[in-house]
């Protein structure tokens, strides 16, 4: 391993350097998800364009692996590295809103969260994802399936603009006229092309949504009524259907701790005195245990962001599927109700909307006809339960599958290497490679779901 000269990067570098033996290097290298212990050889904060070329140039220079961290909220804790060198965009927190252009100028070290406060208070939004603590560079990157997408797509196809710096230290600006081939694969293909340091997005008017948490008794026909309702729903109307034990929570009665439930999340972004109809045939469906959907600013949505010391362990995968009929819901169910975990889940997105009106070549995102996505997870005790809540991860996955195989990259863990092709099928992922090549041929860009260039 090279021998860094933390003084002489601490001269190089007007960001903060972090290394080994540091007070806040454990804090510095901690990850949102628990699993990973890495030890990076330094973490560097840059504070502009400029400097993240800087480090960029750190990591040709010194043969030492690169990760680059937004908000370190990858599920396989891509965005740290053993012995390597953490970018990490924390210190990039500019925001430049243009209330008449309907426009945001948002650098990357920002959240989703962050962003959706600043731009709410012009009564203005643009859809992330369901969490606030995300950094706006890795979701963006990898699509953006969130709230909003059913009316506006996802945060890919409001991105305008973006600044990039490359492999080869260049800050690029580039758009639909400069630069298109990497515009375009910045808008799906993650972290593979450069350091993305900020995003220019389209606003959309929104005083405020009607949404919330919605939990009712999992049975199939009510599993399969919330899943078949939200996707014929307007437009307006998305939904995350998580199927799963209800939590100790102080609004569920205790003798329903444990019992399977539909954890549902509703967001509702039209008219507010039209939520109420929209509403009523899901919750039509049972005796709601918890009704907590009401008009609230959309930044509420993003739920439990506060805790900072909530670091889950899981095993996950994602998928996509054509059809959710009645019989494949309840052999879902009857998985979860005997699934080894004490905590498990399985969730259900209908998409479709806006999303789907895109084109699939349009963006690096290249599933938009799919109606639903699909994620199971399973959350581990200790080491010593992976290996048999992995098995059930991939065996309920592989019962709900339909239609042609599918992942969407955000949301790929371990299984990240294995179904890259996955994420981006067809003629995407030959276009990607090709692009790999011209912006980092030498493939620096390699801790993420990767890309690797052609020939």
């Amino acid at each position: 391993m090279t021998t860094l000269d933390v003084s002489a990067l601490r001269n190089r570098f007007a960001g903060q350097v972090i290394a080994p033996g540091d007070t806040d290097y454990d804090s510095a290298r901690g990850l949102f998800y628990g699993g990973t212990d890495t030890r990076p050889a330094v973490i560097v904060r840059p504070t502009d364009p400029t400097e993240v070329a800087g480090v960029i140039a750190l990591a040709r220079e010194t043969g030492l692996e690169l990760a680059v961290r937004c908000g370190g909220h990858n599920p396989v804790g891509l965005s740290s590295v053993d012995d390597g060198i953490v970018l990490d965009l924390r210190h990039l927190r500019a925001i430049a809103i243009d209330v008449d252009e309907r426009t945001v100028w948002a650098q990357t070290g920002l959240t989703a969260g962050d962003v959706t406060k600043a731009v709410a208070e012009h009564g203005l939004a643009v859809g992330f994802g369901d969490t606030g603590t995300v950094g706006i560079g890795g979701i963006t990157t990898g699509g953006g399936v969130g709230f909003l997408s059913r009316r506006h797509g996802l945060t890919i196809d409001n991105v305008l603009a973006a600044e990039v710096v490359t492999a080869d230290g260049q800050i690029l600006q580039v758009d639909a006229g400069s630069h298109p081939d990497l515009f375009w694969a910045v808008r799906g293909g993650g972290g593979n092309f450069g350091v993305v340091t900020r995003f220019k997005y389209r606003l959309h008017e929104l005083p405020g949504v009607v949404g919330g948490m919605l939990m009712l008794p999992a049975t199939p026909d009510v599993v399969h009524g919330f899943i078949t309702e939200a996707a014929a729903a307007p437009d307006e109307l998305s939904v995350i259907v998580n199927v799963m034990p209800a939590p100790p929570m102080p609004f569920v009665p205790a003798d329903l701790h444990g019992t399977m439930v539909v954890f549902g999340l509703v967001c509702y972004s039209g008219p507010a005195d039209e939520a109420e109809k929209v509403l009523a045939p899901i919750r039509a469906l049972a005796e709601p245990i918890a009704d907590m959907v009401r008009p609230i600013a959309y930044h509420e949505m993003f739920m439990g962001d506060a805790d900072g010391d909530y670091h889950p362990t899981a095993t996950a995968r994602t998928l996509f599927a054509d059809r959710l009929d009645h019989a494949l819901i309840t052999q879902v169910l009857e998985r979860l109700e005997t699934a080894p975990a004490p905590m498990r889940v399985t969730q259900f997105r209908p998409l479709g909307g806006a999303i789907s009106r895109v084109a699939d070549d349009a963006t690096a995102y290249s599933h938009r006809g799919r109606p639903f996505m699909v994620n199971v997870a399973s959350f581990l005790d200790g080491p010593g339960t992976r290996a048999e809540r992995e098995q059930w991860v991939r065996d309920t996955s592989a019962l709900i599958a339909n239609g042609e195989p599918g992942a969407y990259v955000n949301f790929l863990a371990e299984d990240g290497t294995e179904r890259a092709r996955e994420a981006y099928p067809g003629g995407t992922w030959e276009r990607l490679t090709q692009i790999k090549r011209q912006y980092d041929p030498g493939n620096l860009f390699r801790r993420n779901v990767n890309i690797p260039p052609a020939g």
